[in-house]
């Protein structure tokens, strides 16, 4: 969709923002451009809608070399968003939002019906926050509102310069989460400037790490932070790039024990005769369906439990530590803190797949680091032949 080849952008007084960029982002993709400040990253984004001009190479857009396109029709085709909105402060959050599609001509109904849809699909009630301006709104919201107006014409191109940069952390983080359903729904061809590693892992499909002007490594978050292609991509994703790479490695079916499992309607005695005879200290507990119902200790039903039969559904403790399948080991490490457990249930919609302790948890990062160090799956990893194991 994006192709840049051998592009290079070289100014007056001698600096080379951009040295021989040449990469490509695939149809639909969320690539994040990272590193730090001066590195040449905004000065890539921009040549992509001609702010900026390449002093050599080329730009294709969908297989069509921008040189040759006329520059406000080829803007008007690309989504923008920037750290600051740049929102017209006269004008009222649906007129804001209706800008592109008003210069290409719609009619004015035409344009604010789908200003309203696009502020609904950002989370913005357009009956509640269309007329106001931009003065009357949150950090958040004015950033909601650029992206809106970003997606009005239905571009098949967004850019994204730090949109979030500007917003408290607890706000930022919401943002984020926002943005990726969001991108779930209109799949955009985005290109994410940021300085922050955490961000680019979070959103990126793809990450592109820049030194000075140039792309140190282009691959995968996990690969980036498991792999660093280079000593200074691994001095810049950091020592603690195991820790980040939690954030990017789903809990797979594979990584789960299968601990002793009782029926919600199981007489207590006979569960707990078979949890003694097992040597467990506790057990799962599903109902008829194969659905979590919680867990049980081995010595429920004991006198100084106060509990001397019934149903082991009516002694079950609830369980609050769960996560679904495909959720961040991070995710499952965090619940696992948060409830103070040993151990975190791992559900497939409603069904029980297994438990993940932090031994499973240790194990499924490394298999994750050396899966991608040699091109495999992660069940072909032998943990035998991981170092360190």
């Amino acid at each position: 969709m994006i192709r840049f080849e051998n592009v290079t952008k070289r100014y007056a007084d001698g600096t080379t923002a951009v040295d021989g960029l040449s990469f490509e982002v695939c149809r639909g993709e969320l690539v994040t451009l990272v590193g730090p400040s001066g590195c040449g990253k905004t000065t890539t984004m921009k040549m992509v809608n001609r702010l900026t001009e390449p002093t050599s190479g080329r730009i294709l857009l969908d297989g069509e070399d921008i040189a040759t396109l006329d520059p406000v029709r080829l803007r008007r085709r690309i989504g923008y968003v920037i750290q600051q909105v740049g929102l017209f402060p006269h004008k009222t959050v649906l007129d804001n939002t209706a800008t592109v599609p008003h210069l290409l001509g719609w009619q004015r109904a035409r344009a604010r019906k789908r200003a309203a849809e696009l502020l609904e699909l950002v989370g913005l009630d357009p009956s509640v926050h269309g007329e106001r301006y931009p003065d009357q709104l949150s950090g958040g919201q004015r950033q909601r509102v650029g992206v809106a107006r970003a997606l009005a014409a239905d571009p098949p191109v967004l850019l994204m310069d730090e949109p979030f940069g500007a917003v408290d952390p607890v706000v930022r983080e919401r943002l984020q989460s926002e943005f990726l359903k969001l991108q779930e729904t209109v799949r955009k061809t985005v290109l994410f400037v940021t300085h922050d590693l955490e961000e680019a892992v979070r959103l990126g499909d793809r990450i592109a790490v820049y030194g000075r002007g140039r792309i140190e490594q282009f691959d995968s978050p996990a690969a980036v932070l498991g792999a660093p292609a280079t000593p200074y991509v691994a001095d810049f994703v950091g020592s603690d790039r195991g820790l980040k790479r939690l954030s990017v490695t789903p809990v797979e079916a594979g990584d789960l024990e299968q601990p002793p499992v009782v029926g919600a309607a199981d007489p207590l005695g006979r569960a707990a005769g078979q949890l003694k005879a097992e040597g467990a200290r506790w057990a799962v507990v599903l109902d008829g369906s194969g659905s979590l119902h919680g867990w049980i200790p081995a010595d429920a039903g004991a006198p100084a439990d106060g509990a001397a039969g019934g149903t082991v559904g009516e002694h079950a403790r609830r369980m609050a530590a769960w996560v679904p399948v495909g959720a961040s080991l991070r995710q499952a490490f965090s619940t696992m803190l948060q409830h103070d457990a040993g151990w975190v249930a791992v559900l497939d919609g409603e069904r029980f797949l297994g438990v993940l302790t932090p031994a499973r948890l240790h194990e499924a990062l490394r298999r994750s680091i050396d899966a991608d160090a040699n091109a495999t799956s992660r069940d072909a990893v032998d943990l035998e032949t991981v170092p360190g194991a």
